[in-house]
């Protein structure tokens, strides 16, 4: 069971367009993928419950995205470039950690760490540049169960 509950919330955001070039890790964030930062950031920082954690890449175009809510968060080896669906989760603290956690990460781990909540198997799932996917995990009936609550694209929010 999460700590303190029944339930976890899980937010899947992936940095916004970045520039071409290397290396990968130092790359920005374009004035297009600035836009779509701010953009799903005005979206999410209303609905964000007090006490979020936020986690990110360490990687520029990731701190860049992050940095649009205007929140604190701490950087995360562990969603990094190369990370996977495992990675994301256990970072995460899922779903036992209890509480609300926003990671600002890459693909194709987004992707699959996705496929692997809603399916139950890692699969190549894409989430767009500068979307979000909220994931809830919550006892129902004595059992646990996966929830998602929203999907953002930055062109909607």
């Amino acid at each position: 069971m999460a700590k303190g509950g029944k339930s976890m919330d899980l937010l899947l955001w992936r940095h916004a367009e970045a520039e071409a070039g290397t290396p990968d890790a130092a790359r920005r964030l374009t004035s297009r993928g600035r836009r779509q930062a701010k953009a799903v950031a005005r979206w999410l920082r209303p609905r964000l419950p007090a006490g979020a954690r936020i986690l990110a890449s360490p990687a520029v175009r990731c701190v860049e995205t992050a940095a649009a809510l205007g929140l604190p968060f701490d950087l995360e080896d562990r969603i990094g470039t190369s990370a996977d669906a495992a990675d994301i989760l256990t970072a995460a603290g899922w779903p036992h950690a209890g509480g609300t956690v926003v990671l600002v990460g890459h693909q194709p781990a987004l992707g699959r760490a996705a496929a692997l909540l809603l399916a139950g198997e890692a699969a190549d799932w894409r989430v767009k540049k500068g979307g979000l996917w909220w994931f809830r995990w919550r006892l129902r009936g004595g059992a646990g169960e996966t929830v998602l609550r929203a999907i953002m694209a930055p062109d909607l929010a």
